[in-house]
């Protein structure tokens, strides 16, 4: 028996989202479908570094799954490939030991979201990013990014239908902002994040950007622990997993290089 870890990439238009549920197409489904035809009617769980909702995507998901087929680690990537469909891609697979977890062993999750800020939308990406028109100061999300960053019960960022059960503190440990063309690029680096978190971030530094709020409310937000105090929920089209950043322990795993 052994440990492959594979980072895959998808677009989440056509799915209810990563984890398997009753009703609803989703990633985790297919990638179980494909390595269930691998393994001659088999099945074989996998495990993911987190979940993503519908309609978010993935850049560089993680997954890892037991096996006890031998083969080399460029076949992995070409069987489970010529299985899946094609919003579902595997980009690396290799064997790793067997005490790496796809999920516990993560280190840093990056986020990315992308807003068009234009008049009219890109009909052949619109799939992948928030549309949002007229003026928004890239400057002042900047500077209400710097105050996120830190250890913080982000209670006021965290939609009120999560099942979370504990605590809502969380490390980000880089944020930021910055405009390519009429592109908009958000990016968050953190230990880990809480449920529709980066949409919600994305919302309120989105009020700073047109003027609705100063980027200096930052800490009273943080520190209200109401979802309330925030601002809207962005959409989940512009939401991509970015990157996961694994410990190297005992060569359990290597850095995801996936982005």
């Amino acid at each position: 028996m052994g440990r492959i870890k594979c980072i895959i990439s998808y677009d989440g238009t056509g799915f209810s989202g990563y984890q398997i549920q009753p009703n609803g197409r989703t990633v985790q489904e297919e990638i179980e479908k494909a390595l269930t035809k691998v393994h001659k009617g088999d099945f074989v769980r996998v495990v993911a570094s987190g979940r993503t909702d519908a309609g978010v995507h993935a850049k560089g998901q993680v997954i890892h799954f037991d096996t006890d087929i031998e083969m080399p680690e460029p076949n992995w990537k070409k069987a489970l490939n010529a299985l899946l469909p094609e919003d579902v891609h595997v980009i690396t697979a290799e064997k790793v030991n067997d005490a790496f977890h796809s999920r516990y062993d993560v280190e840093e999750k990056e986020y990315r979201y992308f807003v068009l800020n234009a008049e009219d939308d890109d009909v052949f990406q619109r799939h992948f990013y928030w549309r949002r028109s007229g003026e928004i100061d890239v400057e002042a999300i900047q500077k209400a990014c710097t105050l996120l960053e830190g250890r913080h019960d982000f209670s006021s960022f965290c939609s009120a239908k999560t099942d979370l059960q504990g605590d809502k503190i969380r490390t980000i440990y880089q944020a930021s902002c910055h405009r390519d063309g009429n592109m908009i690029i958000f990016s968050f680096k953190g230990s880990g994040f809480l449920y529709n978190m980066v949409r919600i971030l994305v919302g309120t530094l989105l009020e700073i950007g047109k003027g609705k709020r100063p980027a200096s409310s930052i800490p009273q937000v943080i520190a209200a622990e109401d979802r309330k105090a925030a601002g809207e929920t962005a959409p989940p089209q512009g939401l991509f997993l970015w990157n996961v950043t694994y410990l190297e322990s005992d060569k359990n795993s290597l850095q995801n290089n996936g982005s």
